[in-house]
């Protein structure tokens, strides 16, 4: 069993005790959240597919963590103009672990 869900405005494909990296969401570590914005679900070969997401289908999942993902290096140049800028990001993400999908 299966679902695609709308987690922080990104698709997941999700299944029961999988771990994911989302974008950062509110709540302490060890909190429970559901999701109820499914947009389809697959259960032993039957596909329920909503117009704009199912009715009464909801993800639950538990935040494991928080953390920041890798360095990435924003290099910005001109040539011949002697202008340089480095700069550095860590985006932000939360880990869940799926608890289980209701259809």
């Amino acid at each position: 069993m299966y679902a695609i869900v709308n987690i922080a405005g990104q698709q997941f494909k999700v299944a029961k005790d999988q771990y994911l990296f989302v974008h950062r969401l509110q709540g302490d570590e060890g909190a429970s959240i559901e999701f109820d914005n499914v947009l389809l679900a697959e259960n032993g070969g039957k596909f329920s597919i909503g117009a704009d997401a199912l009715k009464g289908a909801k993800v639950s999942a538990k935040i494991v963590s928080h953390l920041k993902g890798e360095k990435v290096i924003v290099f910005k140049k001109k040539r011949r103009k002697g202008y340089k800028k480095k700069n550095g990001h860590r985006q932000q993400f939360t880990k869940i672990e799926i608890t289980g999908i209701t259809l």
